[in-house]
């Protein structure tokens, strides 16, 4: 049962997947095309060039000792779901240099920033989508918010920032500037794999039938409904507003209904980034009338 349990597991698998997936962007985009990158591995790439130092062995002997700060700071359940990523992506890159020691896709540094984005962007979203840290760089920021109260966000900067500077000593202009676009590029791709399949579309309804469209979206898409009350600013009439969100691909469905029950229905269509409740989050619940 405790196998069973374990390969079950949504966060290991995902922590699993998304470090061996930054090892092989690291690997196979990053170093070979010698780019500037932040975080634990940008510190590595620093004390590999003024120290010969292997990349990996910097980053587990770093990873380690930010666990045990994080223990000690932050507490042993952080610790807990932060060890997985601070041991396998240290392991495999130094497995993966050994195996492959002149093995690339590109060396070109435009290609390069751009999949070391998305690869970078999209790991570190798997990982911290299924509860867990990538450990490293991720735990002072952490530590000087719960004892300075500085932002997160803030600090994580200022470290990327300096980071960064650190390398462009021994790096071109050119170069400085293919570390912002990797930079841009990993953030971005970092927000879209959080919000991946989380976002949905709100739609508000305005009709004078919208007891016969609430019973349609009710009914034939099986999404909730909920009535708000309105008056026009101007007629002064009293109308019900219709709200539900729905998922993506059935905005169609519902636009069609409305139109086909009242063509003059005025409709405002909203994105929203994520939904958290019965039918989204949690299970739907029929209640009988």
């Amino acid at each position: 049962m405790q196998i069973k349990k374990f390969l079950t597991n949504k966060m290991i698998w995902g922590v699993l997947f998304g470090n061996i997936l930054y090892t092989l962007t690291v690997k196979f985009f990053l170093l070979p095309a010698d780019m500037m990158s932040s975080g634990t591995t940008g510190i590595a790439l620093v004390v590999n060039h003024f120290t010969g130092l292997d990349i990996s062995v910097f980053i587990f002997c770093f990873n380690v000792t930010m666990l045990i700060v994080g223990y000690f700071c932050i507490g042993k359940q952080f610790a807990l779901t932060t060890i997985a990523s601070s041991v396998i992506y240290p392991v495999t890159l130094g497995i993966l240099n050994r195996a492959f020691p002149d093995i690339y896709i590109t060396k070109d540094p435009l290609l390069s920033a751009l999949f070391t984005g998305i690869g970078l962007g999209i790991a570190l979203g798997i990982v911290i989508r299924s509860g867990a840290s990538t450990g490293g760089m991720d735990i002072p920021p952490l530590v000087l918010k719960k004892y300075l109260n500085i932002p997160v966000s803030v600090s994580l900067y200022v470290f990327d920032f300096i980071i960064i500077m650190s390398q462009a000593y021994y790096h071109t202009a050119e170069d400085l500037l293919y570390g912002i676009i990797l930079l841009i590029v990993t953030s971005v791709m970092l927000d879209k794999t959080l919000l991946f399949g989380a976002t949905k579309t709100e739609v508000k309804i305005v009709s004078r039938h919208s007891d016969k469209i609430k019973k349609e979206i009710l009914t034939n898409i099986d999404r909730g409904v909920t009535v708000l009350y309105g008056e026009g600013g101007y007629s002064s009439e009293r109308y019900d507003i219709l709200l539900s969100v729905l998922s993506n691909y059935e905005l169609a469905k519902v636009q069609r209904i409305v139109r086909e029950i009242d063509p003059e229905a005025f409709i405002i269509i909203s994105h929203v980034k994520e939904v958290m409740g019965r039918g989204f989050s949690a299970e739907k619940k029929y209640i009988s009338k």
